[in-house]
């Protein structure tokens, strides 16, 4: 090998070497870190009905509450509140079927009420007084929160009211309306004023004489209950009535 060979020879294995470690391909970097996915907490949901057993005609009160529901539904009601309670008076032996709606997913709670034949037909104590006998047989009627308007369980109940009034021509009548605690004592007075002309207008609709009936708002100031809930709420939320002096 010639003297320039010798020196050649090294320089271009350098060369070689050089360019073999730069075309050595790079790794990537490791993948950054992902953060756990936040799973939204699941819906609950509970529901009864007291008394669960009844006579046809009668009411019972449905009582439901939930959590991490954004909708609820019970069915043969629609549409109602993450808690409350209503009236209801079903025809025939019923179970009620609740379905609380989430981001978590969805809850469903039942609760049936049996329904009996129909109650006997009782007379009167001839010791009761005229109050005593108007107060078992004219019952207050509830509403859903800032609305006047008659639910269909407060339809019922109605028709009871004014069969005893149609067959007690002489009886006249004072429908005060009231509110819970919730609003402003103007808002609420007229919002009670509302509740106490709706019912009177479905009585006359059934056949009671308008001359019988005067009507009056409470607004807030006469309370049944005094507890923030809502089962005391829909306590507060009602029509009242009693015999005109």
């Amino acid at each position: 090998m010639s003297r320039r060979s010798r020196i050649l020879f090294p320089v271009m294995l350098a060369v070689a070497l050089l360019t073999l470690a730069g075309c050595k391909k790079k790794q990537p970097p490791p993948p950054a870190a992902t953060a756990p996915a936040v799973t939204a907490p699941a819906p609950t949901a509970e529901l009864s009905a007291s008394p669960s057993v009844i006579s046809a005609g009668d009411q019972t009160t449905l009582s439901w509450r939930t959590s991490n529901a954004t909708t609820v539904t019970i069915e043969g009601i629609g549409s109602v509140p993450t808690a409350g309670v209503r009236t209801v008076t079903p025809g025939t032996t019923t179970t009620y079927h609740l379905v609380a709606t989430g981001p978590g997913g969805t809850a469903n709670a039942t609760a049936s009420v049996t329904v009996n034949g129909p109650p006997a037909v009782s007379v009167p104590s001839s010791n009761m007084t005229a109050e005593e006998e108007f107060k078992a047989n004219v019952q207050p009627i509830f509403f859903d929160y800032d609305t006047a308007a008659i639910r269909p369980d407060a339809q019922a109940t109605l028709q009871k009211n004014a069969d005893y009034l149609i067959a007690h021509p002489n009886i006249n009548i004072v429908i005060g309306g009231y509110c819970d605690q919730r609003g402003s004592e103007e808002y609420n007075l007229a919002l009670g004023q509302r509740r106490a002309q709706a019912a009177k207008n479905a009585l006359i609709t059934m056949g009671v004489a308008a001359s019988r009936m005067q009507t009056i708002s409470y607004g807030k100031e006469r309370l049944f209950c005094t507890q923030s809930t809502e089962q005391c709420w829909q306590l507060n939320r009602r029509d009242g009535f009693k015999l005109a002096q």
